[in-house]
């Protein structure tokens, strides 16, 4: 039986669930709306580190170990770890958990890269390839300012369209039937959600430049990975609890909505948005909201399967989105294309 469906989805035969997940986070996502629910908030955000990039590293290293002491799991018990984050050659994934000596399938999708992880992920223990894997990426608020914008010490004012780029990272253990029969004899219970579809995303690009404006950038993206997953999957909004993006932030949601709109989808009474959640959108001075690697990665961890685990869902469609920009592409002059990946997960 073929796990393909329609044009860029595919539908696992063989069931695969999310074992258990971590998030760690810094000091001003522990102070939002969902501090109360990540598994580790850092005194400061150098978590005792010499630079914002080790700092980072860190994260990785931590929600990796946390991830795998709540599923009950050995490092060699993994079969692949799939990472990546927003650095130069992924140097946050590469420094972060080199010591634990897992195959590493490094990924880039800028800011939809947990959705890229989770999909290839649950593609590799769907296909039989892996009895468990890792997914795991993250963000940091200052090295990504450093890598992409201006160093801090420099600063700069920001529009009210820019995005407050996420210090976090979660790590997430997937595996199939057999794994989970593992973990429960390890006494660590029922897997947190199942994984029941994915859709792949292309690059789209409207030609917009504005680097400080990342959710209208990569709202498009998202609006063609959705519309091709309701093509494929033959469905429409109201087949989901939630169509959850990563960090569209406030500017990138109204234009998603308009944009679906357009393709006769009416997703209004169901969007919700990581970057609009992770934050309080008055006090905080966020302005747009959150991004960053870490944003949709550590609230589908800490907040998006508990609502699943509770039953307060039933059925969510998860989809990060990024913004596929460097230093060098944007001082060239050249535009922000978008990418947006997709799963969808179900309670158990």
């Amino acid at each position: 039986m073929s796990q393909s469906l329609g044009k860029a989805s595919i539908v696992p035969e063989k069931p695969v669930y999310i074992l258990n997940s971590a998030s760690v986070v810094g000091t001003k996502e522990g102070q939002g709306p969902l501090g109360l629910l990540f598994d580790m908030v850092g005194e400061d955000d150098m978590f005792g580190c010499a630079t914002w990039e080790e700092a980072e590293s860190t994260l990785q290293n931590k929600a990796v170990g946390l991830a795998l002491e709540k599923a009950g799991v050995e490092k060699e018990d993994v079969s692949f770890l799939f990472a990546g984050d927003l650095l130069g050659q992924s140097i946050a994934t590469s420094f972060g958990i080199s010591t634990y000596q897992i195959p590493l399938l490094g990924v880039y999708g800028a800011c939809s890269t947990c959705g890229e992880s989770l999909l290839l992920g649950a593609m590799s223990v769907a296909g039989g390839f892996a009895d468990r894997v890792l997914c795991v990426t993250s963000s940091h608020f200052a090295s990504a300012e450093k890598e992409f914008r201006f160093p801090l010490e420099y600063g700069n004012q920001r529009p009210l369209s820019a995005t407050w780029t996420v210090t976090g990272s979660a790590a997430f253990v997937l595996g199939g039937e057999e794994a989970v029969q593992k973990t429960k004899k390890n006494g660590r219970g029922g897997p947190r959600a199942r994984i029941t579809g994915m859709t792949a995303g292309k690059i789209v690009d409207y030609g917009l430049k504005d680097s400080m404006n990342m959710g209208a950038c990569m709202a498009p993206a998202a609006a063609s990975t959705l519309e091709q997953h309701f093509i494929d999957f033959g469905s429409q909004p109201d087949f989901y609890d939630k169509i959850i993006t990563g960090d569209l932030g406030k500017v990138g949601q109204r234009v998603l909505i308009d944009l679906m709109k357009e393709k006769g989808y009416d997703i209004l009474g169901r969007h919700m948005d990581c970057g609009i959640e992770i934050y309080d959108g008055e006090s905080q001075d966020t302005h747009a909201g959150g991004s960053g690697c870490g944003c949709s990665a550590v609230t589908l961890s800490a907040y998006i399967l508990r609502q699943l685990e509770e039953r307060n869902w039933k059925k969510v469609l998860f989809l990060p989105t990024g913004a596929l920009l460097s230093k060098t592409s944007f001082n060239e002059g050249k535009s922000v294309p978008g990418i947006a990946h997709c799963i969808v997960a179900e309670s158990l």
